[in-house]
């Protein structure tokens, strides 16, 4: 008897599978993460930004520990800390806040474009603090990718000071976003990602606790749909889609996602319309072309130099 010395992985229709189920968390993730854009606009009409933010988080910090605690668990060290807090702080609680008051000004598709500067940012503070090199088509990108938030803050600069309010929150949740994946990162190699992202989110619930006070009144005053969709944001985009990402980033580059996610601002778009009815400026689709172009210029990289021979 002949024993394959393969795994099943390795076997062409291992090898199919598993590719079938990456697509397929890929597909979950930018479906989920695309519809938290809409969910927040449509509940920005009647919940506040705090208030949506601390249940969000509440809800994905208890749906994130059923997953970290059904398994052995590994803790951060002590040096791990300070860039948890900062992930915490930045990406799950400033970045909650800022964004859901952001749509409350402004309409799902423009914010989640907006947001897409994130990997610029994420690009310049890692020449900064990672000591990655600065390049041309880093400076490149950047300022198209910036020009392009100029356009949209443009395009609604007639609708008045509150819409420009909401353009610059979307570029502050960016900003957030990029500093919590610069802190992320050195982190899930030494932690697992579900840790990392649990206490994060614990760490974000906490900074959003000053407006426990509005999110009592929202339990007690809101009907069902109102709830259901807050547990939605903190079940479905928070916690089964992080874990989507992290189960896509154990299998492919972190590039490649990164990539995939610029159809989030089209299918958020696309949902917004269907649902809420909504399509944002004509200006908003310039700008956001010229975001995700600087995004794409800033991932090129230059060629090696050849040096003369003598």
């Amino acid at each position: 008897m002949t024993v394959d010395s393969r795994t099943a992985s390795e076997t062409p229709s291992g090898a199919r599978r598993a590719n079938l189920l990456v697509l397929a968390a890929v597909a979950v993730t930018l479906l989920l993460w695309a519809s938290a854009f809409v969910a927040i606009r449509h509940l920005g009409r009647d919940v506040p930004p705090g208030a949506l933010s601390l249940g969000r988080l509440l809800v994905a910090s208890v749906a994130l520990g059923v997953l970290v605690f059904r398994r052995p668990r590994t803790w951060p060290a002590r040096r791990d800390w300070p860039l948890l807090l900062l992930c915490g702080v930045g990406w799950f609680g400033v970045y909650n806040l800022a964004l859901n008051e952001a749509e409350r000004r402004i309409d799902a598709g423009t914010s989640a474009l907006i947001v897409q500067i994130g990997p610029i940012i994420v690009a310049l503070l890692a020449t900064v603090f990672l000591g990655e090199r600065m390049n041309r088509w880093l400076l490149i990108g950047m300022a198209v990718g910036f020009a392009g938030v100029v356009v949209i803050a443009r395009g609604f600069s007639s609708g008045g000071s509150g819409d420009m309010v909401g353009v610059w929150l979307a570029v502050l949740a960016a900003i957030t976003y990029a500093v919590g994946v610069l802190a992320q990162k050195p982190l899930l190699g030494r932690l697992p990602g579900p840790e990392v992202t649990w206490l994060a989110c614990i760490i974000g619930a906490v900074v959003c606790l000053p407006w426990t006070g509005e999110l009592v009144t929202v339990v007690r005053d809101s009907d069902a749909s109102t709830l259901w969709w807050i547990a939605y944001l903190g079940v479905f985009p928070t916690a089964i889609a992080f874990s989507t990402s992290a189960y896509v980033l154990a299998r492919t580059d972190a590039g490649k996602l990164t990539l995939t996610t610029f159809l989030v601002p089209f299918i958020a778009t696309l949902i917004a319309w269907a649902l809420l009815s909504e399509v944002p400026p004509a200006l908003t689709f310039v700008g956001g072309a010229l975001c995700i172009a600087g995004v794409l210029l800033t991932r090129r990289r230059p060629r090696d130099r050849v040096e003369p021979k003598a």
